[in-house]
């Protein structure tokens, strides 16, 4: 069993022993430790929850719910929900906080307390070191009888998130109900089967083929929305004659499209294509993790702004686009964050963004695809010996380097011209992991491998 503590939430296996697994006396210390947290930190005794369809769901929402109310506190229950609905109903109920039950594209085994300050947003590294110290020591004293919390559900919040999503000046559901799209989305039996049909009925998508859309948590593939998993998504493309096929993780912060010819359009394409959108009208600044393509610094310079990168991890990249004023930006695993409704991934923002940038456009979704800058990734790992310095050997692949433009802020990213290898340690494994991009396969192979060399030069193995 595994039970994995971060700054920004607990995510572990259901089952096994208190402290090897997501047990109930894991949910019941962890979520004590951070509403104690949250209400410390704000003096407002009400939390926010929702929780996607997994099928521990609603013994952990119990436990979870249950908890709070035993500090004190106040919960507005969402039930069935998506991670960005619950980052909006946070700063909308002036809540301390909010709590999304949902291991995001884990498998169904897995489950996570995914845990929101004030504003909506994940917290910092610094609190979420407090929330953990809190945990580890118990810092934390429950209601009187007379004191103990209520819960209120409430399920207004599908429409207010469609209706802030409609009210965007750059969303324009009169172009995407005049192009009179097909579209097949698959929601791995998750809220996204609730979330994103209802979404494209409101932007006026007349025909839409459900695939896995009944939110049961039975994931019927693997969740996470990479290509290998959505083979039947293609497929049903193809044999619906549809103009794209959509699909989501369990939470509904990832998202990716498959053209109408059933090629996959790319998650890493999804936030370039709406940067692109964004940057015909707005001109600014971009941001996504030093992990993700290229091609959002081709798109963002082609229109007069900046890129900038950040730390992978969604904390550290709303941090940099706060920084830089970023009008867009997110993550290459099909992340879209934007500023003008929250500062969250948010697929189904991202969705109506698409959608209005593709009716405009007016060609298909494989034109607009070619029509972007074409990288690939490679993605390779290299396994050390337990207690091995990393940290050094990276300092002295750094140094190999140490002429090429590079970045330390993330463990190491050195580029070459349109190429580039970045390399980050595990924080749970003896692991390097070796990303890297060139205009093909075969250039992005060969630059993994000749560091994966050096790297094995540098400790003398073969």
């Amino acid at each position: 069993m595994t039970l994995i503590k971060s700054i920004s939430g607990i995510r572990g296996t259901i089952g096994g022993s208190a402290g090897d697994g997501l047990t109930p006396l894991d949910v019941v210390k962890f979520t004590s430790a951070f509403g104690a947290w949250a209400l410390k930190k704000t003096g407002i005794r009400k939390i926010v929850v929702g929780r996607d369809a997994r099928l521990s769901g609603t013994m952990v929402n119990n436990l979870v719910i249950g908890t709070l109310q035993g500090l004190g506190i106040n919960v507005i229950d969402l039930g069935l929900s998506t991670t960005p609905t619950v980052e909006i109903a946070v700063p909308a109920e002036q809540a301390a906080g909010g709590i999304i039950l949902t291991a995001s594209h884990n498998p169904k085994q897995w489950n996570a307390l995914k845990l929101l300050n004030s504003t909506g947003e994940f917290i910092t590294d610094t609190d979420g070191k407090e929330v953990l110290e809190m945990a580890e020591n118990s810092a934390f004293d429950y209601a009187s009888v007379d004191d103990l919390g209520k819960v209120a559900t409430d399920n207004s919040y599908l429409q207010k998130h469609i209706d802030q999503i409609l009210s965007l000046p750059l969303v324009d559901k009169e172009a995407i109900a005049a192009a009179n799209f097909k579209v097949v989305v698959d929601a791995v039996n998750s809220t996204g089967g609730i979330y994103v049909p209802a979404l494209l009925e409101a932007l006026g998508v007349k025909t839409v083929h459900q695939l896995y859309c009944d939110p049961t948590g039975h994931f019927p593939h693997n969740p996470e929305p990479l290509p290998e998993n959505l083979t039947e998504l293609s497929a049903q493309v193809l044999a619906n004659q549809a103009n794209l096929g959509i699909a989501v993780d369990p939470d509904v912060d990832r998202l990716c499209f498959v053209c109408e010819d059933g090629k996959m359009f790319g998650e890493e394409y999804t936030l370039v294509a709406v940067a692109d959108y964004i940057l015909q009208h707005v001109k600014g600044n971009t941001v996504s993790n030093l992990s993700s393509t290229r091609a959002l610094r081709d798109v963002t310079e082609r229109a007069g702004g900046e890129y900038h990168a950040a730390a992978v991890g969604e904390v550290n990249v709303v941090t940099k686009m706060k920084e830089v004023n970023a009008v867009i930006g997110g993550e290459g695993n099909g992340g879209v964050i934007y500023p003008d409704t929250h500062y969250g991934r948010d697929a189904l923002v991202g969705i109506a963004l698409f959608l209005t940038h593709l009716a405009k456009f007016g060609k298909p979704v494989s034109v607009l695809r070619a029509s972007y800058p074409s990288y690939f990734i490679s993605k390779n790992k290299i396994e050390l010996t337990a207690g091995m310095d990393i940290d050094g050997l990276l300092v002295k692949v750094e140094e190999m380097y140490m002429s090429q433009p590079h970045s330390t802020i993330d463990g190491l990213k050195i580029e070459f011209d349109k190429q580039w290898v970045h390399l980050r340690k595990s924080n749970t494994e003896p692991i390097i992991r070796i990303y890297s991009e060139a205009e093909d396969e075969a250039a992005a192979n060969d630059l993994a491998h000749k560091i994966i060399a050096d790297i094995k030069g540098i400790l003398n193995i073969q």
